[in-house]
């Protein structure tokens, strides 16, 4: 959905200063999903007392990235609720159900490349990633000057969440349904990586996901 200015439509809340564009890094969170394979909403389901989509957003404030932005689309209002009282903005994806390549060009769209240097691209419902692994693609990014710094698990796996520079963003904002493989595909070359266990990457997909995430967290205090 756009306004009347055609531009994708954002909620707004409330931020602080921030350090100058060379600097600055944004969050994108993935937030706009149907839920299909899990029979509800798993970005409202409740880990630890608070809804997946909550924590998502709190996990990259907590890694002091300077503006959070959470792309919603399915169920919209109920999902936007949850963000209330957090340091973040909503930007609505009319097109959701086209794919994961239309919320990452909405998200990386809301993003001002003069006023940001790289943006995270994450989703909402990978519970297991947490503030530090987002810190330490910030960190990577600095000391590498790589254009894109991926996420890899165990054996081999990419996948969210991943940085990408501003130079990156007009190929963000124009990939097809394939997606950031594509993207990271041509990059290979130039592109850094920062390893994390293979459990680090376990969605919410499916009930079953869903029961071995909770027991996760909750043998981890």
């Amino acid at each position: 959905m756009r306004n009347g200015a055609g531009q994708p439509e954002v909620a707004e809340t409330p931020g602080r200063p921030v350090a100058n564009a060379t600097r600055r890094i944004a969050a994108v969170v993935l937030a706009a999903g149907a839920s299909k394979r899990m029979g509800r909403n798993k970005l409202l389901l409740e880990l630890n007392g608070e809804t997946v989509v909550r924590r998502a957003a709190r996990t990259a404030i907590e890694a002091g990235l300077d503006s959070v932005i959470v792309v919603t689309g399915h169920a919209r209002e109920a999902v936007e609720g949850e963000l209330h009282g957090l340091r973040c903005r909503s930007v609505f994806n009319g097109a959701h159900a086209q794919g994961t390549h239309t919320s990452v060009a909405a998200g990386i769209g809301a993003v001002e490349p003069t006023a940001c240097a790289a943006a995270i691209v994450m989703l909402a419902d990978m519970p297991l990633v947490t503030s530090s692994m987002l810190c330490a693609l910030v960190e990577r990014y600095r000391e590498s000057g790589a254009p894109l710094v991926a996420s890899r698990y165990g054996a081999g796996v990419n996948a969210p969440p991943i940085l990408y520079d501003r130079r990156l963003f007009g190929e963000l904002r124009h990939m097809d349904a394939r997606c950031g493989r594509q993207l990271l595909r041509r990059h290979r070359h130039e592109a850094a990586e920062v390893e994390w266990p293979a459990e680090a990457a376990r969605d919410l997909d499916r009930p079953a996901d869903y029961e071995w995430i909770r027991g996760t967290l909750a043998n981890h205090g």
